[in-house]
């Protein structure tokens, strides 16, 4: 018994101290986790839980584009001659058509052709309905907030249905673009902008809207809601041909005969479709009801150019979802001009997370911009700018200060507050990567532009007539070049009889002088050209030709050989020899 309880105490111990040693290591390896800029970032970031994000799988119903190339096909080659066997009496039919007809602008009027239409929707295409009705609830709440605007019937939002099967990105075969299928002519008569970057045909608001304005012009034109549906398939030209070759007739069904091919089943098409929404539970037809509308969705004006792929990371949003809450930008990013602000539509949630949150995210967005390669011709304006900071009696003097790092602070955004780069930071604290720590010192460099004061001016040396002198010859003597301690800042430009070292004494052999002697106490000597030399300390953004432009005289080579440089490279802090004659 005794060993029993030996042997328990001792495999109690050693599994206490395997576990302990287990926890050790997992808080060694814990504290080794090291964090991106990003994530660092993300850390800090404020959050508002508002609202729940849309699920995904329904995001991803949102933006297939499956149906548009069904619904399209359907309009171009349904035959409504063709019979199609399926379980809906005609006189039921025909009841439920005339309840339609009675509450709506259409002429809903029961023809053999529209029947076959229909019983081929219910029969074939079921789970497409389904599908349509899931994204209806996304997108007609905006759509009947425009058309009553307009005073454009509600039934018109069935037209998007069949126009583009509620893709905001659905293009045709003829380049017709968009939610309501604009074309590019049409997008512009009613100042959808389309360039590089975005196309407002896709914009779900801006389209809707320009749709009811066209729909409203044509109603003009027609006073009938028939051919308004017909024009604006065919176009108005089209209509008004059937019409005069139809004998001045007016009704769609009159006129139909005559129409192109294509839109002889577009209104049948828009009236099948009117039908198997008002009537599709009744067909057992049902929708999954969508987790938010548009309305549900609200926009932020950026402040800088950024992708999608950059707000999906910082915010955590599927790109699938920015691509459907944003089909207004063609390449997956946000462009930003003066002259006119662009906005990011987001969900309800995660607007108050990037306003919240808005320095960190564009520090961030500055810092990718800042890891990009830069083509040659920008550095070197870059360069030249640089040059700019030195004018006519000014300099720069460049102090360090020391900033503490407090607790949520990241690299980006104690950049954007010192207004600094991120490379930087990490260049002047040794950084390899983006980890600080609280507590921890770094040093950020301060530029601050001085007035230089006035070199003291040198009195001209009056020419005197040569007298009789008498001639003796000195003996060598050591000379003695004495360099007198005064501050020097990065930047600035010193004769080398001036430079900041400590004193030296240069012993030389001096040559046999002949110096002339004057009883005469004004004597003084000619003027005479020399070389001055000096040094020149490299700052940041310097090259070799902009050194040379700032030296009249001094090339590029020049500068190479006095300082023994192979390539071009140099680096702030370096001092250079300039010769200036």
């Amino acid at each position: 018994m005794n060993k029993k309880r030996i042997l328990s105490a001792v495999f109690a111990f050693f599994s206490f101290v395997a576990f302990a040693q287990e926890g050790a290591e997992t808080a060694v390896s814990a504290q080794e986790v090291k964090l991106s800029y990003i994530d660092s970032l993300k850390t800090t970031f404020i959050h508002n839980e508002e609202l729940a994000c849309m699920d995904s799988l329904w995001v991803k119903e949102l933006t297939n584009k499956d149906l548009f190339a069904t619904m399209q096909e359907d309009i171009q080659n349904i035959d409504p001659d063709e019979e199609v066997d399926y379980n809906l009496s005609t006189a039921l039919l025909k009841e439920r058509l005339a309840k339609l007809d009675a509450v709506s602008p259409f002429h809903i009027e029961y023809s053999k052709g529209l029947e076959n239409i229909i019983k081929s929707y219910l029969k074939n295409r079921p789970k497409s309905f389904s599908r349509l009705m899931a994204l209806s609830e996304y997108y007609f709440p905006l759509f009947e907030e425009y058309l009553a605007k307009y005073d454009v019937p509600m039934e018109i939002k069935y037209l998007a249905v069949i126009e583009s099967a509620l893709n905001p990105r659905a293009k045709s075969r003829v380049g017709a673009t968009g939610l309501w299928q604009f074309m590019y002519p049409t997008g512009k008569q009613f100042n959808l902008e389309v360039n590089s970057y975005v196309d407002e045909r896709c914009d779900p608001i801006q389209a809707t809207e320009a749709a009811c304005q066209y729909l409203s012009s044509l109603y003009n034109i027609f006073g009938d809601w028939d051919l308004v549906l017909a024009s604006y398939n065919a176009g108005p030209g089209n209509v008004n041909k059937a019409i005069r070759r139809s004998g001045n007739r007016k009704n769609y069904w009159n006129i139909r005969p005559k129409l192109p091919r294509e839109t002889r089943g577009y209104v049948p098409a828009f009236l099948a479709t009117m039908y198997v929404y008002e009537y599709a539970s009744e067909h057992g037809i049902t929708a999954n009801k969508a987790p938010m509308t548009y309305f549900e969705t609200d926009t932020v004006m950026v402040k800088r150019q950024m992708s999608f792929k950059q707000v999906a990371d910082l915010l955590d949003v599927p790109m699938e979802q920015l691509q459907l809450l944003n089909p207004i930008y063609k390449l997956d990013v946000i462009p930003y001009t003066t002259e006119k602000p662009h906005y990011l539509r987001l969900p309800k949630d995660k607007i108050g997370l990037f306003t919240s949150n808005e320095k960190g995210i564009y520090a961030y967005i500055d810092y990718e911009a800042d890891q990009r390669e830069k083509p040659h011709f920008v550095i070197e304006r870059e360069e030249a700018l640089a040059q700019t900071k030195i004018m006519d009696g000014k300099k720069i003097i460049t102090t360090t200060k020391t900033y503490k790092v407090r607790r949520g602070d990241n690299l980006g955004a104690i950049a954007n507050k010192n207004d600094v780069s991120v490379t930087e930071l990490r260049k002047w604290n040794g950084l390899r990567g983006n980890m600080i720590r609280v507590g921890q010192n770094l040093k950020i460099k301060v530029e601050t532009i001085v007035d230089i004061p006035p070199m003291p001016k040198v009195e001209a040396i009056a020419e005197i007539k040569p007298k009789e002198v008498k001639k003796e010859k000195l003996k060598p003597l050591k000379a003695a070049i004495i360099k007198p301690i005064i501050p020097v800042d990065e930047g600035i430009v010193i004769d080398e009889d001036e430079v900041i070292e400590d004193t030296e004494i240069a012993e030389e052999e001096a040559e046999t002088l002949e110096v002339a002697t004057d009883t005469h106490k004004d004597n003084k000597f000619k003027d005479f050209d020399y070389e001055k030399e000096h040094l020149y300390i490299v700052q940041k953004g310097d090259s070799l030709f902009s050194i040379a432009k700032k030296h009249p005289g001094v090339t590029v080579e020049n500068l190479k050989n006095w300082n023994k440089i192979k390539g071009e490279s140099i680096k702030p802090g370096m001092k250079l020899k300039v010769v200036v004659n």
